[in-house]
């Protein structure tokens, strides 16, 4: 029976399924010897990642009564369950080196985790997070897919991302109203994209909220763009693409006199 009530405010859907919990604890790579599992909850994943054998295995959950439930069901975890808030947390001082994130992420702020992944990415080798099928296949999708966009441009500069496999509501308690998927973020060997990133972000997100557009119209509220791609959707243009374009749009506001703040 299920020993912690789920709440919806912290977007709780408790994973029940064993052989489920046992391929995503499975799916990260044999190379990290730290790992972080975020919002364990009743520990079902938490189980299986133990019998692992990391060297420096941590968990942080926000629920004050799961908490409760894995110091009593895994007391093992000793110093390693950490009471708190990921979004919130200094993640650089959890561990000497590199490390790993996984979990099955609340579906209201996976994007936020990803997006702090990326802020961390120095130190974030390697992520296997169970999300919303929807925003998986978005983070996942290349040039020219419907799907591909924002997400998929700022996650791909940074790491290789891989759709792992589709999980049904029917293995969660409470059922979510919505199919959930497990994705995989590898850290590539970019280490500078070349550009300014604060205005490739910006490039992206403006180029992709008229996606229906040409990059001439499309990027109007910040650039009168006339160059190689302006005939072009955002869709179309690989990363490569857009750190081009971000260096055009660059080079094109200096020489205006524009300073990029």
């Amino acid at each position: 029976m299920q020993s912690v009530r789920a709440k919806k405010h912290l977007g709780q859907h408790f994973l029940k399924d064993e052989n489920i919990a046992y391929k995503i604890a499975n799916s990260l790579s044999g190379e990290p010897k730290n790992v972080l599992e975020i919002g364990p909850g009743t520990g079902v994943l938490t189980k299986f990642l133990l019998e692992n054998g990391y060297e420096n295995f941590k968990v942080i959950e926000l629920d004050r009564e799961s908490v409760e439930f894995l110091k009593i069901n895994y007391p093992q975890l000793g110093d390693g369950l950490i009471a708190g808030n990921f979004l919130k947390y200094d993640i650089r001082s959890l561990f000497p080196s590199r490390f790993a994130i996984i979990g099955n992420f609340p579906y209201n702020i996976s994007s936020q985790i990803f997006f702090k992944v990326i802020e961390n990415r120095d130190i974030v080798g390697e992520v296997v997070g169970m999300i919303q099928q929807e925003v998986a296949l978005r983070m996942a999708a290349g040039p020219g897919n419907k799907t591909y966009g924002i997400l998929s441009v700022l996650f791909q500069a940074w790491y290789t991302v891989e759709y792992l496999f589709t999980v049904p509501p029917t293995v969660f308690v409470p059922p979510p109203k919505v199919t959930s998927a497990v994705v995989k973020l590898t850290r590539n060997a970019v280490t500078d994209l070349g550009c300014d990133p604060a205005l490739f972000h910006t490039v992206v997100k403006t180029a992709f909220n008229q996606r229906r557009k040409t990059l001439h119209n499309a990027l109007k509220p910040i650039t009168e763009y006339s160059g190689e791609h302006a005939g072009k959707r955002a869709e179309q243009l690989s990363v490569a693409q857009f750190i081009a374009l971000t260096n055009e749009i660059a080079s094109a506001r200096q020489s205006a006199g524009i300073i990029q703040e």
